[in-house]
């Protein structure tokens, strides 16, 4: 299966994209994603969508950087439930490890390792989105984001040692210097950052001891989470393609980076089959979106993949034994009563 991350990773997204003229929408809807899924930021969806989502944000606005501005707009609350945890820890080298313990609750593709020799400490990030694909912004965003948490650990003032790229320098340092200080190479061996072990040491300035009982019972919910069954990240992947009209189990399949066969066999051992997804899907969606007086029920019906509302009135007849009109009247007076 490939791996997943969740819509936190796209947080300030939006923002970012109008204060460069852009229109978010039209790129989220491109790469495959729900713009209403933002809202949701627990929600997980394909990985290499937003790498995609990046990338085309980046050339849309003629921003080499797009990722590295995302990152200066990111808070340390998108890291989830972990960042209650993370913040209380006793010093910087504590936090790191809970992090890179963990990463797998707040995005699948990324991989954290810290090693430390001869006073220097690196900190190396991967990322795999389970497919071939540029991810020069996604790496910039979590380098970015990586290097904002140590800083709000360490406390100011505080530059590291040293901040590389694999990939190839962009035109233009301006932000790169803004945000990680002169010492930024590029076309290196790995992507991170090197800093004095010392820093590790630092006290976490953001933490309060007394909370610190508190957090770690966090973990034991946090640490063993159980992996998504491939009914979960089918209905998913489900809820994000049907507004895009490319909802199939082809598509679906391709985007967990497996087969259409295998989709069937895990749903099948999971007492599931495809249909019965999308149907259970579609019906669920379309009681919320019926009930809403101020959405048409055409778009209600472009939003569920179907295409022409006629197909739509007579599968929502055979779910709920009336057409969309005469359930959003009588949800109407329900709730007028």
């Amino acid at each position: 299966m490939k791996p997943l991350a969740r819509y936190a990773a796209l947080n300030e997204y939006v923002e970012l994209c109008r204060s460069l003229g852009i229109d978010p929408v039209g790129l989220l809807r491109t790469s495959g994603l729900d713009p209403a899924g933002l809202s949701l930021q627990d929600r997980w969806v394909p990985a290499a969508a937003i790498a995609e989502l990046l990338e085309h944000s980046s050339v849309a606005t003629n921003c080499a950087d797009f990722g590295l501005r995302l990152a200066e707009r990111r808070r340390f609350a998108n890291l989830g439930p972990l960042s209650l945890v993370v913040r209380e820890e006793p010093d910087v080298r504590s936090a790191l490890t809970v992090m890179s313990r963990h990463e797998d609750t707040y995005n699948e593709a990324l991989h954290t390792r810290l090693t430390e020799q001869n006073g220097l400490a690196t900190i190396r990030l991967t990322l795999d989105i389970g497919q071939p694909g540029d991810t020069r912004q996604s790496v910039e965003l979590a380098v970015g984001v990586l290097h904002g948490l140590l800083a709000g650990f360490i406390g100011a003032p505080w530059q590291p040692v040293e901040v590389r790229f694999t990939h190839p320098a962009p035109p233009d340092l301006r932000a790169h210097h803004r945000v990680f200080g002169p010492q930024v190479t590029f076309e290196q061996d790995f992507n991170g950052i090197l800093t004095y072990t010392s820093d590790l040491d630092a006290p976490n300035a953001m933490a309060d001891p007394q909370l610190r009982a508190y957090t770690q019972r966090l973990l034991d919910p946090v640490h063993p989470v159980r992996p998504a069954t491939t009914a979960e990240r089918v209905r998913e992947l489900i809820e994000l393609l049907l507004p895009t009209g490319r909802c199939s189990v082809e598509q679906v399949a391709r985007s967990l980076g497996v087969d259409r066969r295998t989709i069937h066999r895990r749903l099948a051992a999971e007492g599931e089959t495809f249909s019965s997804l999308l149907d259970s899907t579609r019906a669920e969606l379309a009681r919320h979106m019926v009930a809403n007086p101020r959405r048409s029920l055409t778009e209600t019906a472009e939003l569920l993949g179907f295409s022409a509302p006629g197909n739509f009135s007579r599968w929502f007849r055979k779910q709920h034994g009336c057409s969309p009109a005469q359930w959003r009247r009588t949800r109407a007076s329900a709730e007028a009563t």
